[in-house]
């Protein structure tokens, strides 16, 4: 029997930030427009400096005693808050572990793939979790495994550091392997140019010549000519 679906019913949140009515203690502690210090005043005559210059009176620092408030333009308030929350998204690193899976007894072809995966993973500075898998009989040769790593990371050079010595956990052994400084620098110099694109990109927007308005003679269309009067009839002859 099909289980049915939960529908997700709780309303959307709502901005939790108090704005003009919403702010309901009896004083705050003002900033002007300017970021000059007011003071500790009313609040209805918080909100009444608020809207003598058309502006919002907004709550900054709910935790204090009593509640710190500004004089400031909401909606630009809000927009700023947004992207300096984008600009933090965007220097977070994320860190992705990818993993790779050998066998003892891989072939040089294979090998070569699985390499250049691990070598394309650490470029992307991504950490990569090297698995062997052993079967059967091979478990009585660990050793194999472990050189297979070693041999591994030796290839790799300095594209990669061993953040994870190798360890063998019941038929697999693995190991964890970490971007080195090429890798690092590899990724660096691929991030530079697009980061030097964007400026270029937006310069040339902002100095592409906007279209002129087109002057009354050419949005004013031509009147049509007047229709030519019908030619009277002749009376016949009797």
């Amino acid at each position: 029997m099909p289980v049915p679906r939960r529908f997700d019913r709780r309303p959307p949140e709502r901005d939790q930030t108090r704005v003009n009515d919403r702010i309901r203690v009896p004083q705050v502690r003002l900033i002007g427009p300017d970021g000059e210090q007011i003071g500790v005043v009313d609040t209805s005559e918080a909100k009444r400096i608020a809207a003598d210059a058309d502006l919002d009176l907004v709550e900054v620092a709910s935790e204090s005693k009593p509640p710190v408030c500004k004089v400031l333009d909401y909606s630009k308030y809000k927009y700023e808050l947004e992207q300096k929350a984008k600009a933090a998204r965007k220097h977070q690193q994320q860190v992705n572990v990818r993993e790779i899976k050998l066998r003892p007894k891989i072939a040089t072809h294979d090998y070569e793939t699985k390499k250049g995966h691990v070598e394309r993973f650490l470029r992307k500075k991504d950490k990569v979790k090297v698995t062997i898998m052993f079967r059967g009989r091979e478990q009585a040769h660990p050793e194999r495994g472990r050189m297979l790593l070693e041999r591994l990371y030796d290839d790799l050079g300095e594209l990669a550091i061993v953040e994870s010595q190798p360890q063998q956990e019941g038929r697999n052994m693995h190991m964890v392997l970490g971007p080195g400084k090429e890798a690092i620098a590899a990724a660096a110099a691929k991030e530079a140019p697009e980061a030097e694109t964007e400026p270029e990109v937006e310069a040339e927007q902002a100095a592409e010549p906007k279209p002129e308005p087109a002057s009354e003679a050419e949005q004013t269309p031509e009147a049509a000519p007047e229709p030519e009067p019908a030619p009277e009839p002749q009376a016949k002859a009797s």
